[in-house]
């Protein structure tokens, strides 16, 4: 009789112990079954926006003066420019051949067109000008001129005398600038138009790698794929009984693929905090804090 009492002992504590061991495996699935469920629920990450650019266009100088035989050169309009740079402080701009080239395109647009504006009939603004050149930038600055000078100096000095222009002379975020003079008619009469386009590139920057940011896309592919993988694992267990002999092997298969998502997420989001940073780095270039 006691050896009847003590089998059945050892047989309820090995049921007893199979209904632990697959209670337990059923917790352990739970858990990673909702582990995987916060991951999905998750901000991975967001790219921040980059800075918009910025165009300051004081209102067109017109300054009349009477016609006369005076030449005035281009070189000697960014020289003087320069000059005034250097008496207040600040490093000379730098000849670019693409503002060179929106200048007199603008210029040359004014005459044709007989028109005295920051936007042209086109409807086309000094920022849209310069990128139409080629010209990549982060700030860009449009001062027009007209009327008669007797020198470049003049010219300049007309600038500097309104507050907005000389703004833009004396503005410490310039770097490059590009100058047209060019005389005309205007209004049936002979004048000089002068443009001077101002601007900081976009080179001046370093902008996010590229490379980082169609890596962090392929790895969250991935986790879409692995994610949609775990969906189908998940209905199959939840379809298979518990005591059945496939029912732990698929526990492990799952729990597996559960670690691997969890391991790539982190992973995937390690890049993501990398590559916010250098938008955050090209950001404050951008805003020249």
């Amino acid at each position: 009789m006691k050896k009847i009492i003590i089998s059945l002992i050892i047989i309820l504590l090995i049921v007893s112990a199979g209904f632990y061991f697959k209670s337990n495996i059923l917790n352990i699935y739970q858990g990673f079954t909702k582990g995987v469920e916060d991951f999905q629920r998750t901000e991975i990450g967001q790219t921040i926006s980059e800075v918009g650019k910025e165009i300051f266009t004081p209102a067109p100088l017109n300054i009349g003066g009477a016609s006369n035989k005076v030449v005035l050169l281009q070189s000697k309009i960014i020289a003087e420019t320069n000059l005034q740079r250097q008496e207040n402080g600040l490093p000379a701009l730098k000849e670019n051949a693409e503002l060179n080239a929106a200048a007199l395109a603008k210029a040359n647009d004014m005459f044709q067109n007989q028109y005295f504006e920051h936007m042209s009939p086109a409807g086309v603004d000094p920022g849209e000008l310069v990128l139409n050149h080629g010209y990549e930038y982060i700030v860009a600055g449009e001062n027009l001129l007209l009327g008669n000078f007797a020198s470049e100096k003049e010219a300049v000095q007309a600038w500097m005398d309104s507050p907005g222009h000389r703004a833009n002379i004396l503005n410490n975020r310039f770097s490059e600038i590009g100058v047209a003079v060019v005389k005309g008619n205007y209004n049936g009469k002979s004048v000089w138009l002068s443009v001077q386009e101002f601007g900081l590139p976009l080179s001046t920057c370093s902008g996010p790698n590229v490379a980082l940011k169609n890596e962090i896309e392929d790895k969250k592919v991935q986790l879409d794929q692995m994610s949609a993988q775990l969906d189908l694992e998940k209905n199959v267990i939840d379809g298979t009984n518990p005591r059945s002999a496939q029912y732990n092997s698929l526990i492990n298969n799952y729990n597996q693929l559960v670690s691997q998502y969890q391991s790539l997420s982190l992973t995937v989001k390690t890049l993501i905090s990398q590559y916010n940073n250098q938008i955050n780095s090209f950001n404050q270039c951008v805003k020249g804090s």
